[in-house]
């Protein structure tokens, strides 16, 4: 499979002000296309060409670490683009969904304040993450571009805590930057949609 930078969902100023037009020109027109360029360069000759894009990143784990560093924030994007939507956040969460952050975590507002919490304490560069494993949802952090995929879980909602994806609206405001992704961007229909998936 050759990786190909998708289309965003939505028009590049449809996030402002939460995350405005030139971060997601730089973010998504920029960065997200260099992984795309570059992994694909580095896929030719790995052996894994032609294989599911979630394939390839469990495979080049600990493997291959130019093509899974590239392979890996393809796919963390590709994602990403569609956990956002205009006038998404809040507490506006499908039934079964809530229902399980409820039982799993507490309830939104403490997976709220322990998805921010883990975005906030990622040292330096990387993700985090709500995800499913072993049938229950749980919060984890990520370094790069790992994912809850190579740590045998499946994601259902990541948040970009690379400097990048933020610095250009909140500078240094990180804590700012992802409370406006849970209460103004989420899109829970998405996340629902994925827990749906990782639940069978």
């Amino acid at each position: 499979m050759t990786f190909k930078l998708p289309d965003l969902p939505y028009a590049h100023d449809a996030l402002a002000p939460y995350m405005s037009r030139e971060t997601l020109e730089y973010h998504h027109d920029k960065h997200h296309l260099a992984y795309v360029n570059n992994g694909n360069k580095l896929l030719e000759g790995s052996g894994l060409e032609g294989k599911p894009l979630e394939e390839i990143v469990k495979a080049s784990f600990g493997k291959n670490a130019g093509l899974f560093n590239n392979a890996g924030q393809h796919y963390n994007h590709m994602h990403f683009w569609k956990w956002m939507k205009p006038n998404g956040g809040g507490d506006k969460i499908p039934g079964a969904l809530q229902k399980k952050i409820d039982s799993d975590l507490g309830g939104v507002a403490k997976m709220k304040e322990d998805f921010a919490n883990a975005g906030v304490t990622q040292f330096g560069s990387g993700w985090c993450w709500l995800a499913v494993k072993d049938g229950k949802i749980v919060i984890t952090k990520t370094a790069n571009g790992e994912s809850p995929l190579v740590h045998g879980a499946k994601p259902i909602l990541g948040c970009d805590v690379w400097e990048h994806s933020y610095y250009i609206d909140y500078r240094n405001r990180r804590p700012d930057y992802l409370k406006a992704f849970l209460d103004h961007l989420v899109n829970w229909d998405y996340v629902a949609e994925m827990y749906e998936a990782a639940a069978k």
